[in-house]
């Protein structure tokens, strides 16, 4: 049932005005209809076409369905959006040291439009992903390595490059080329030698990548993957049983995974994978009482220092972000 006092009042558009003047009749050879006839015709279509928008796009979902949100956190007490500042402005700010904003003037890398969700079982990424010149991409490629398994805008890996150069060396996989275009780009302005991108379906590509690296994995992240709601599309997810058995087999003792996701089946599924492997794995707080989870065994803050995007754009919503923290052993 859609809720009418949320729909716009939707006035005939310029065609629709001209179509009225002339009496416009859809059927050929039949009379022209009268002006309050095609006046309502139009309002009542209007109003349906209306109510369909409405539905899709702003009614408010149920609580404890996995896209509720509440409200009041992204609203201040005029009923403004935070002041007026947006999520973006906030990522912004966040990663101002990186002066990223700078670079969006250079021709067409700067501003990026992307698809929402991409099919990894499409046939151009069923091949895996081409083993780089690890000691052209990086300055030392035997530095210890942090692989990012959807990356997104690069941000967060280009943040912990600039601020960790001689430390480590970073990694990130996205599937999205356009994405990866501009965070290669980034990363040249910037003159990083610890940090490379690289387009792929990190599915069945993570194997062949990590297993040729000269240097020690330490530490894996996949934060806020593609969710792939519908039941029929959770074989899209990035996270499956072969992935699991990679980095496992890569990742050295006392090396660390990082789940992280604002949704809470998707956060549910990646720690199910993950903790059916006692027999090498434990949460850190099992591990080091430093760290403090909810009742839940959510990890209760983020543990590499900054946000990601998508953190950022949750939290500014009123989301809750949902981490598991896993060590080697």
């Amino acid at each position: 049932m859609v809720d009418c006092s949320r729909v716009r009042t939707t006035h005939p558009t310029p065609r629709e005005q001209s179509m009225l003047a002339r009496g416009w009749s859809s059927a050929a050879g039949r009379a022209p209809l009268s002006a309050a006839t095609m006046a309502a015709k139009f309002s009542s279509q209007a109003l349906w076409n209306s109510s369909r928008r409405m539905k899709r796009r702003f009614v408010i979902p149920r609580k404890g369905h996995w896209s509720y949100k509440p409200c009041s956190s992204a609203f201040d007490s005029n009923g403004c959006r935070n002041g007026g500042i947006t999520s973006s402005d906030i990522v912004e700010r966040e990663y101002a040291d990186l002066n990223l904003k700078d670079l969006y003037g250079a021709g067409q890398i700067g501003r990026v439009r992307i698809r929402q969700h991409v099919n990894p079982l499409g046939s151009s990424f069923s091949v895996p992903g081409e083993v780089p010149d690890w000691d052209d991409v990086f300055n030392n490629s035997k530095l210890p390595l942090m692989v990012d398994i959807g990356s997104g805008s690069g941000r967060l890996l280009i943040w912990l490059a600039k601020r960790f150069p001689e430390s480590r060396n970073y990694l990130g996989l996205e599937i999205r080329h356009k994405l990866i275009q501009r965070c290669q780009f980034w990363a040249k302005e910037i003159c990083l030698r610890n940090i490379h991108f690289l387009s792929c379906n990190a599915t069945i590509s993570f194997e062949r990548l990590v297993s040729s690296y000269p240097g020690p994995l330490v530490f894996v992240t996949i934060l806020c993957p593609d969710p792939h709601f519908k039941k029929r599309h959770h074989k899209r997810r990035v996270l499956q049983k072969p992935l699991v058995d990679s980095i496992l087999n890569n990742l050295i003792t006392e090396g660390q995974v990082l789940l992280q996701s604002d949704v809470l089946q998707v956060a549910m599924d990646m720690r199910d994978q993950f903790d059916l492997r006692i027999d090498v794995l434990k949460h850190i707080d099992a591990i080091d009482d430093s760290f403090s989870c909810d009742e839940d065994g959510w990890l209760q803050y983020n543990p590499i220092g900054i946000r990601t995007e998508r953190e950022i754009h949750a939290e500014f919503e009123g989301a809750k972000i949902y981490r598991r923290l896993y060590q080697k052993i």
